[in-house]
């Protein structure tokens, strides 16, 4: 090869001019067309581990290709492998789905690949991201006493806000670090039994370690028991150790349940433990006059985090963390190189300060377009359409004898369990983990499963833009056909868990 030579027109620089806009043309139409024909394709894959990737050669191309090639690549190479998402009989995890106005943001964000690093090197970028985070602040109702920041994801977000929370419980980590040092108490953070395994991971990351996450039991509705948390919290005063902070969720991954943070507070106040809540998921429901009760008490926290690529309808990823205490949150990542010093330097607000990313996308742009196509009444109709879907996916299983409800459904999720007479808990689970699997295999519905207080059951979340009446009646018939089938003959699970989603 020519060394001299890097693209079908000899040329160093990018793509001729009209063969992009060719290109951009074409791949346009497609993302049209495939939303447009989603429902008709079947969910998920029928491949096998590796195959994708079997059809990728082992280096990169010496030689240019043809954006004809490499675009008939994503039919016959890509698309084979793709679970598909945005279906709308998709009822796995939590509603992620893609739409028309987040599509076009995308688009011209990639196209001004701006970065949000400082408010000098790209004022439209931090502006808008300032913008977006206060319509959904005022939409969920959140006082104006919070500042929010965007991050990818609730996991990312919950470790900013222990990363403060830990700088308040024992100062001076930032300079001198936990390394040697005899002075450091050993923190706890508290959550429920049903919170997000990221907590986990954000003590780890910050060097506090995972077993000193105290899990508090929930009670019969999959709230953490608040007398449990006050007693664990006293026991390990009496210790020596020291109280952190306290993880309240407002929308559990198996089941949606809302912890009564009003009754948390109280007790991070007397302990000056940090109350940080997750309301990825549910802090959408705050949207409705009528879900503003998910809420109550989260205006004493510390911080919350919403994810807006949940229940809001902008595609991942953007989580939105809203705290009280900017400024500790500054003091801990706020860091500018010399060679930013000067980009810095405009007193405006610069939201590389608030956390690790340095470099950061123009994620506002996407949602700033959603949230204006469809309105805050078109989202919370949306949201409210999801819970009715819901609601009547609940009472087919409450109106079945094959079937029960395993637990409330304050949201849109559904969590339910096919049971049978004459076969011990640990067999039904694996029926139920068979229905699973087996609807999956169908290509007709995607669901997922959890367990509850030990036992397996199915779980259905209903979040996406496209889904009907008909499509959830579809689904629920190849439940109820795939229940039949095995009830006979119970088999081994082999389909994954929703605990641990992001």
């Amino acid at each position: 090869m020519d060394d001299n030579v890097s693209s079908s027109s000899g040329s160093l620089g990018d793509l001729p001019p009209r063969e992009m806009r060719s290109s951009l043309h074409r791949i346009v139409d497609w993302a049209s067309d495939y939303r447009e024909t989603i429902e008709r394709r079947p969910i998920g894959p029928a491949v096998q581990p590796g195959e994708i990737a079997a059809h990728c050669p082992a280096d990169a191309p010496d030689e240019p290709e043809s954006l004809d090639a490499i675009l008939a690549d994503i039919d016959s190479v890509v698309m084979p492998g793709i679970v598909h998402w945005g279906h709308p009989a998709f009822l796995g995890y939590f509603g992620s789905t893609s739409n028309g106005p987040a599509l076009l943001g995308e688009i011209v964000a990639a196209a001004l690949n701006v970065s949000a690093m400082t408010w000098r090197t790209s004022p439209a970028a931090t502006e808008l991201e300032g913008v977006v985070l206060e319509w959904i602040r005022r939409m969920i109702g959140l006082s104006d006493a919070f500042m929010g920041v965007v991050y990818d994801t609730a996991s990312v977000a919950v470790f900013h806000a222990l990363a403060a929370a830990r700088e308040r419980c024992a100062p001076m980590i930032r300079e001198r670090g936990i390394a040697g040092r005899t002075d450091v108490p050993v923190c706890r953070v508290y959550a429920s039994d049903q919170a997000h395994s990221s907590i986990e991971k954000a003590m780890i990351a910050l060097g506090l370690g995972e077993t000193n996450v105290v899990r508090i039991p929930s009670d019969s509705v999959f709230r953490l028991d608040v007398a449990a948390l006050r007693a664990a919290i006293e026991a390990d005063v009496q210790s020596g150790f020291r109280p952190m902070a306290v993880i309240a969720t407002v929308g559990t991954t198996s089941t949606t349940s809302v912890d009564p943070v009003a009754e948390i507070w109280p007790v991070c106040r007397e302990h000056n433990a940090w109350l940080h809540v997750d309301a990825a998921y549910g802090g959408a429901l705050g949207i409705l006059p009528e879900g503003r009760w998910a809420l109550d008490g989260v205006d004493r926290a510390d911080s919350v985090v919403v994810n807006p690529h949940k229940w809001m309808f902008v595609p991942l990823d953007f989580s939105a963390l809203y705290t009280r205490h900017p400024a500790a949150l500054r003091a801990v990542f706020s860091l500018t190189p010399d060679y930013l010093r000067g980009d810095a330097a405009v007193g405006q607000v610069d939201y590389m300060d608030y956390g690790l990313p340095l470099g950061r996308r123009f994620r506002a742009l996407k949602a700033w377009m959603v949230f204006r196509a469809f309105g805050r009444a078109g989202i919370a109709g949306r949201i409210r359409e999801h819970c009715r879907l819901a609601q009547l996916w609940a009472s087919w299983a409450d109106a079945d004898p094959m079937f029960e409800r395993a637990a409330p459904v304050p949201m849109a999720v559904v969590c339910f369990r096919c049971v049978r007479h004459g076969i011990d808990d640990d067999e039904c689970d694996r029926l139920n983990a068979a229905i699973v699997r087996a609807v999956n295999a169908s290509g007709e519905a995607y669901l997922t499963h959890t367990t509850l207080r030990g036992r397996t059951v199915m779980r259905v979340g209903i979040g996406n833009v496209l889904t009907t009446s008909e499509h959830l009646e579809r689904a629920w018939e190849c439940v109820r056909r795939e229940a039949q089938r095995h009830i006979p003959n119970a088999m081994d699970p082999s389909a994954g868990s929703v605990r641990d989603i992001g």
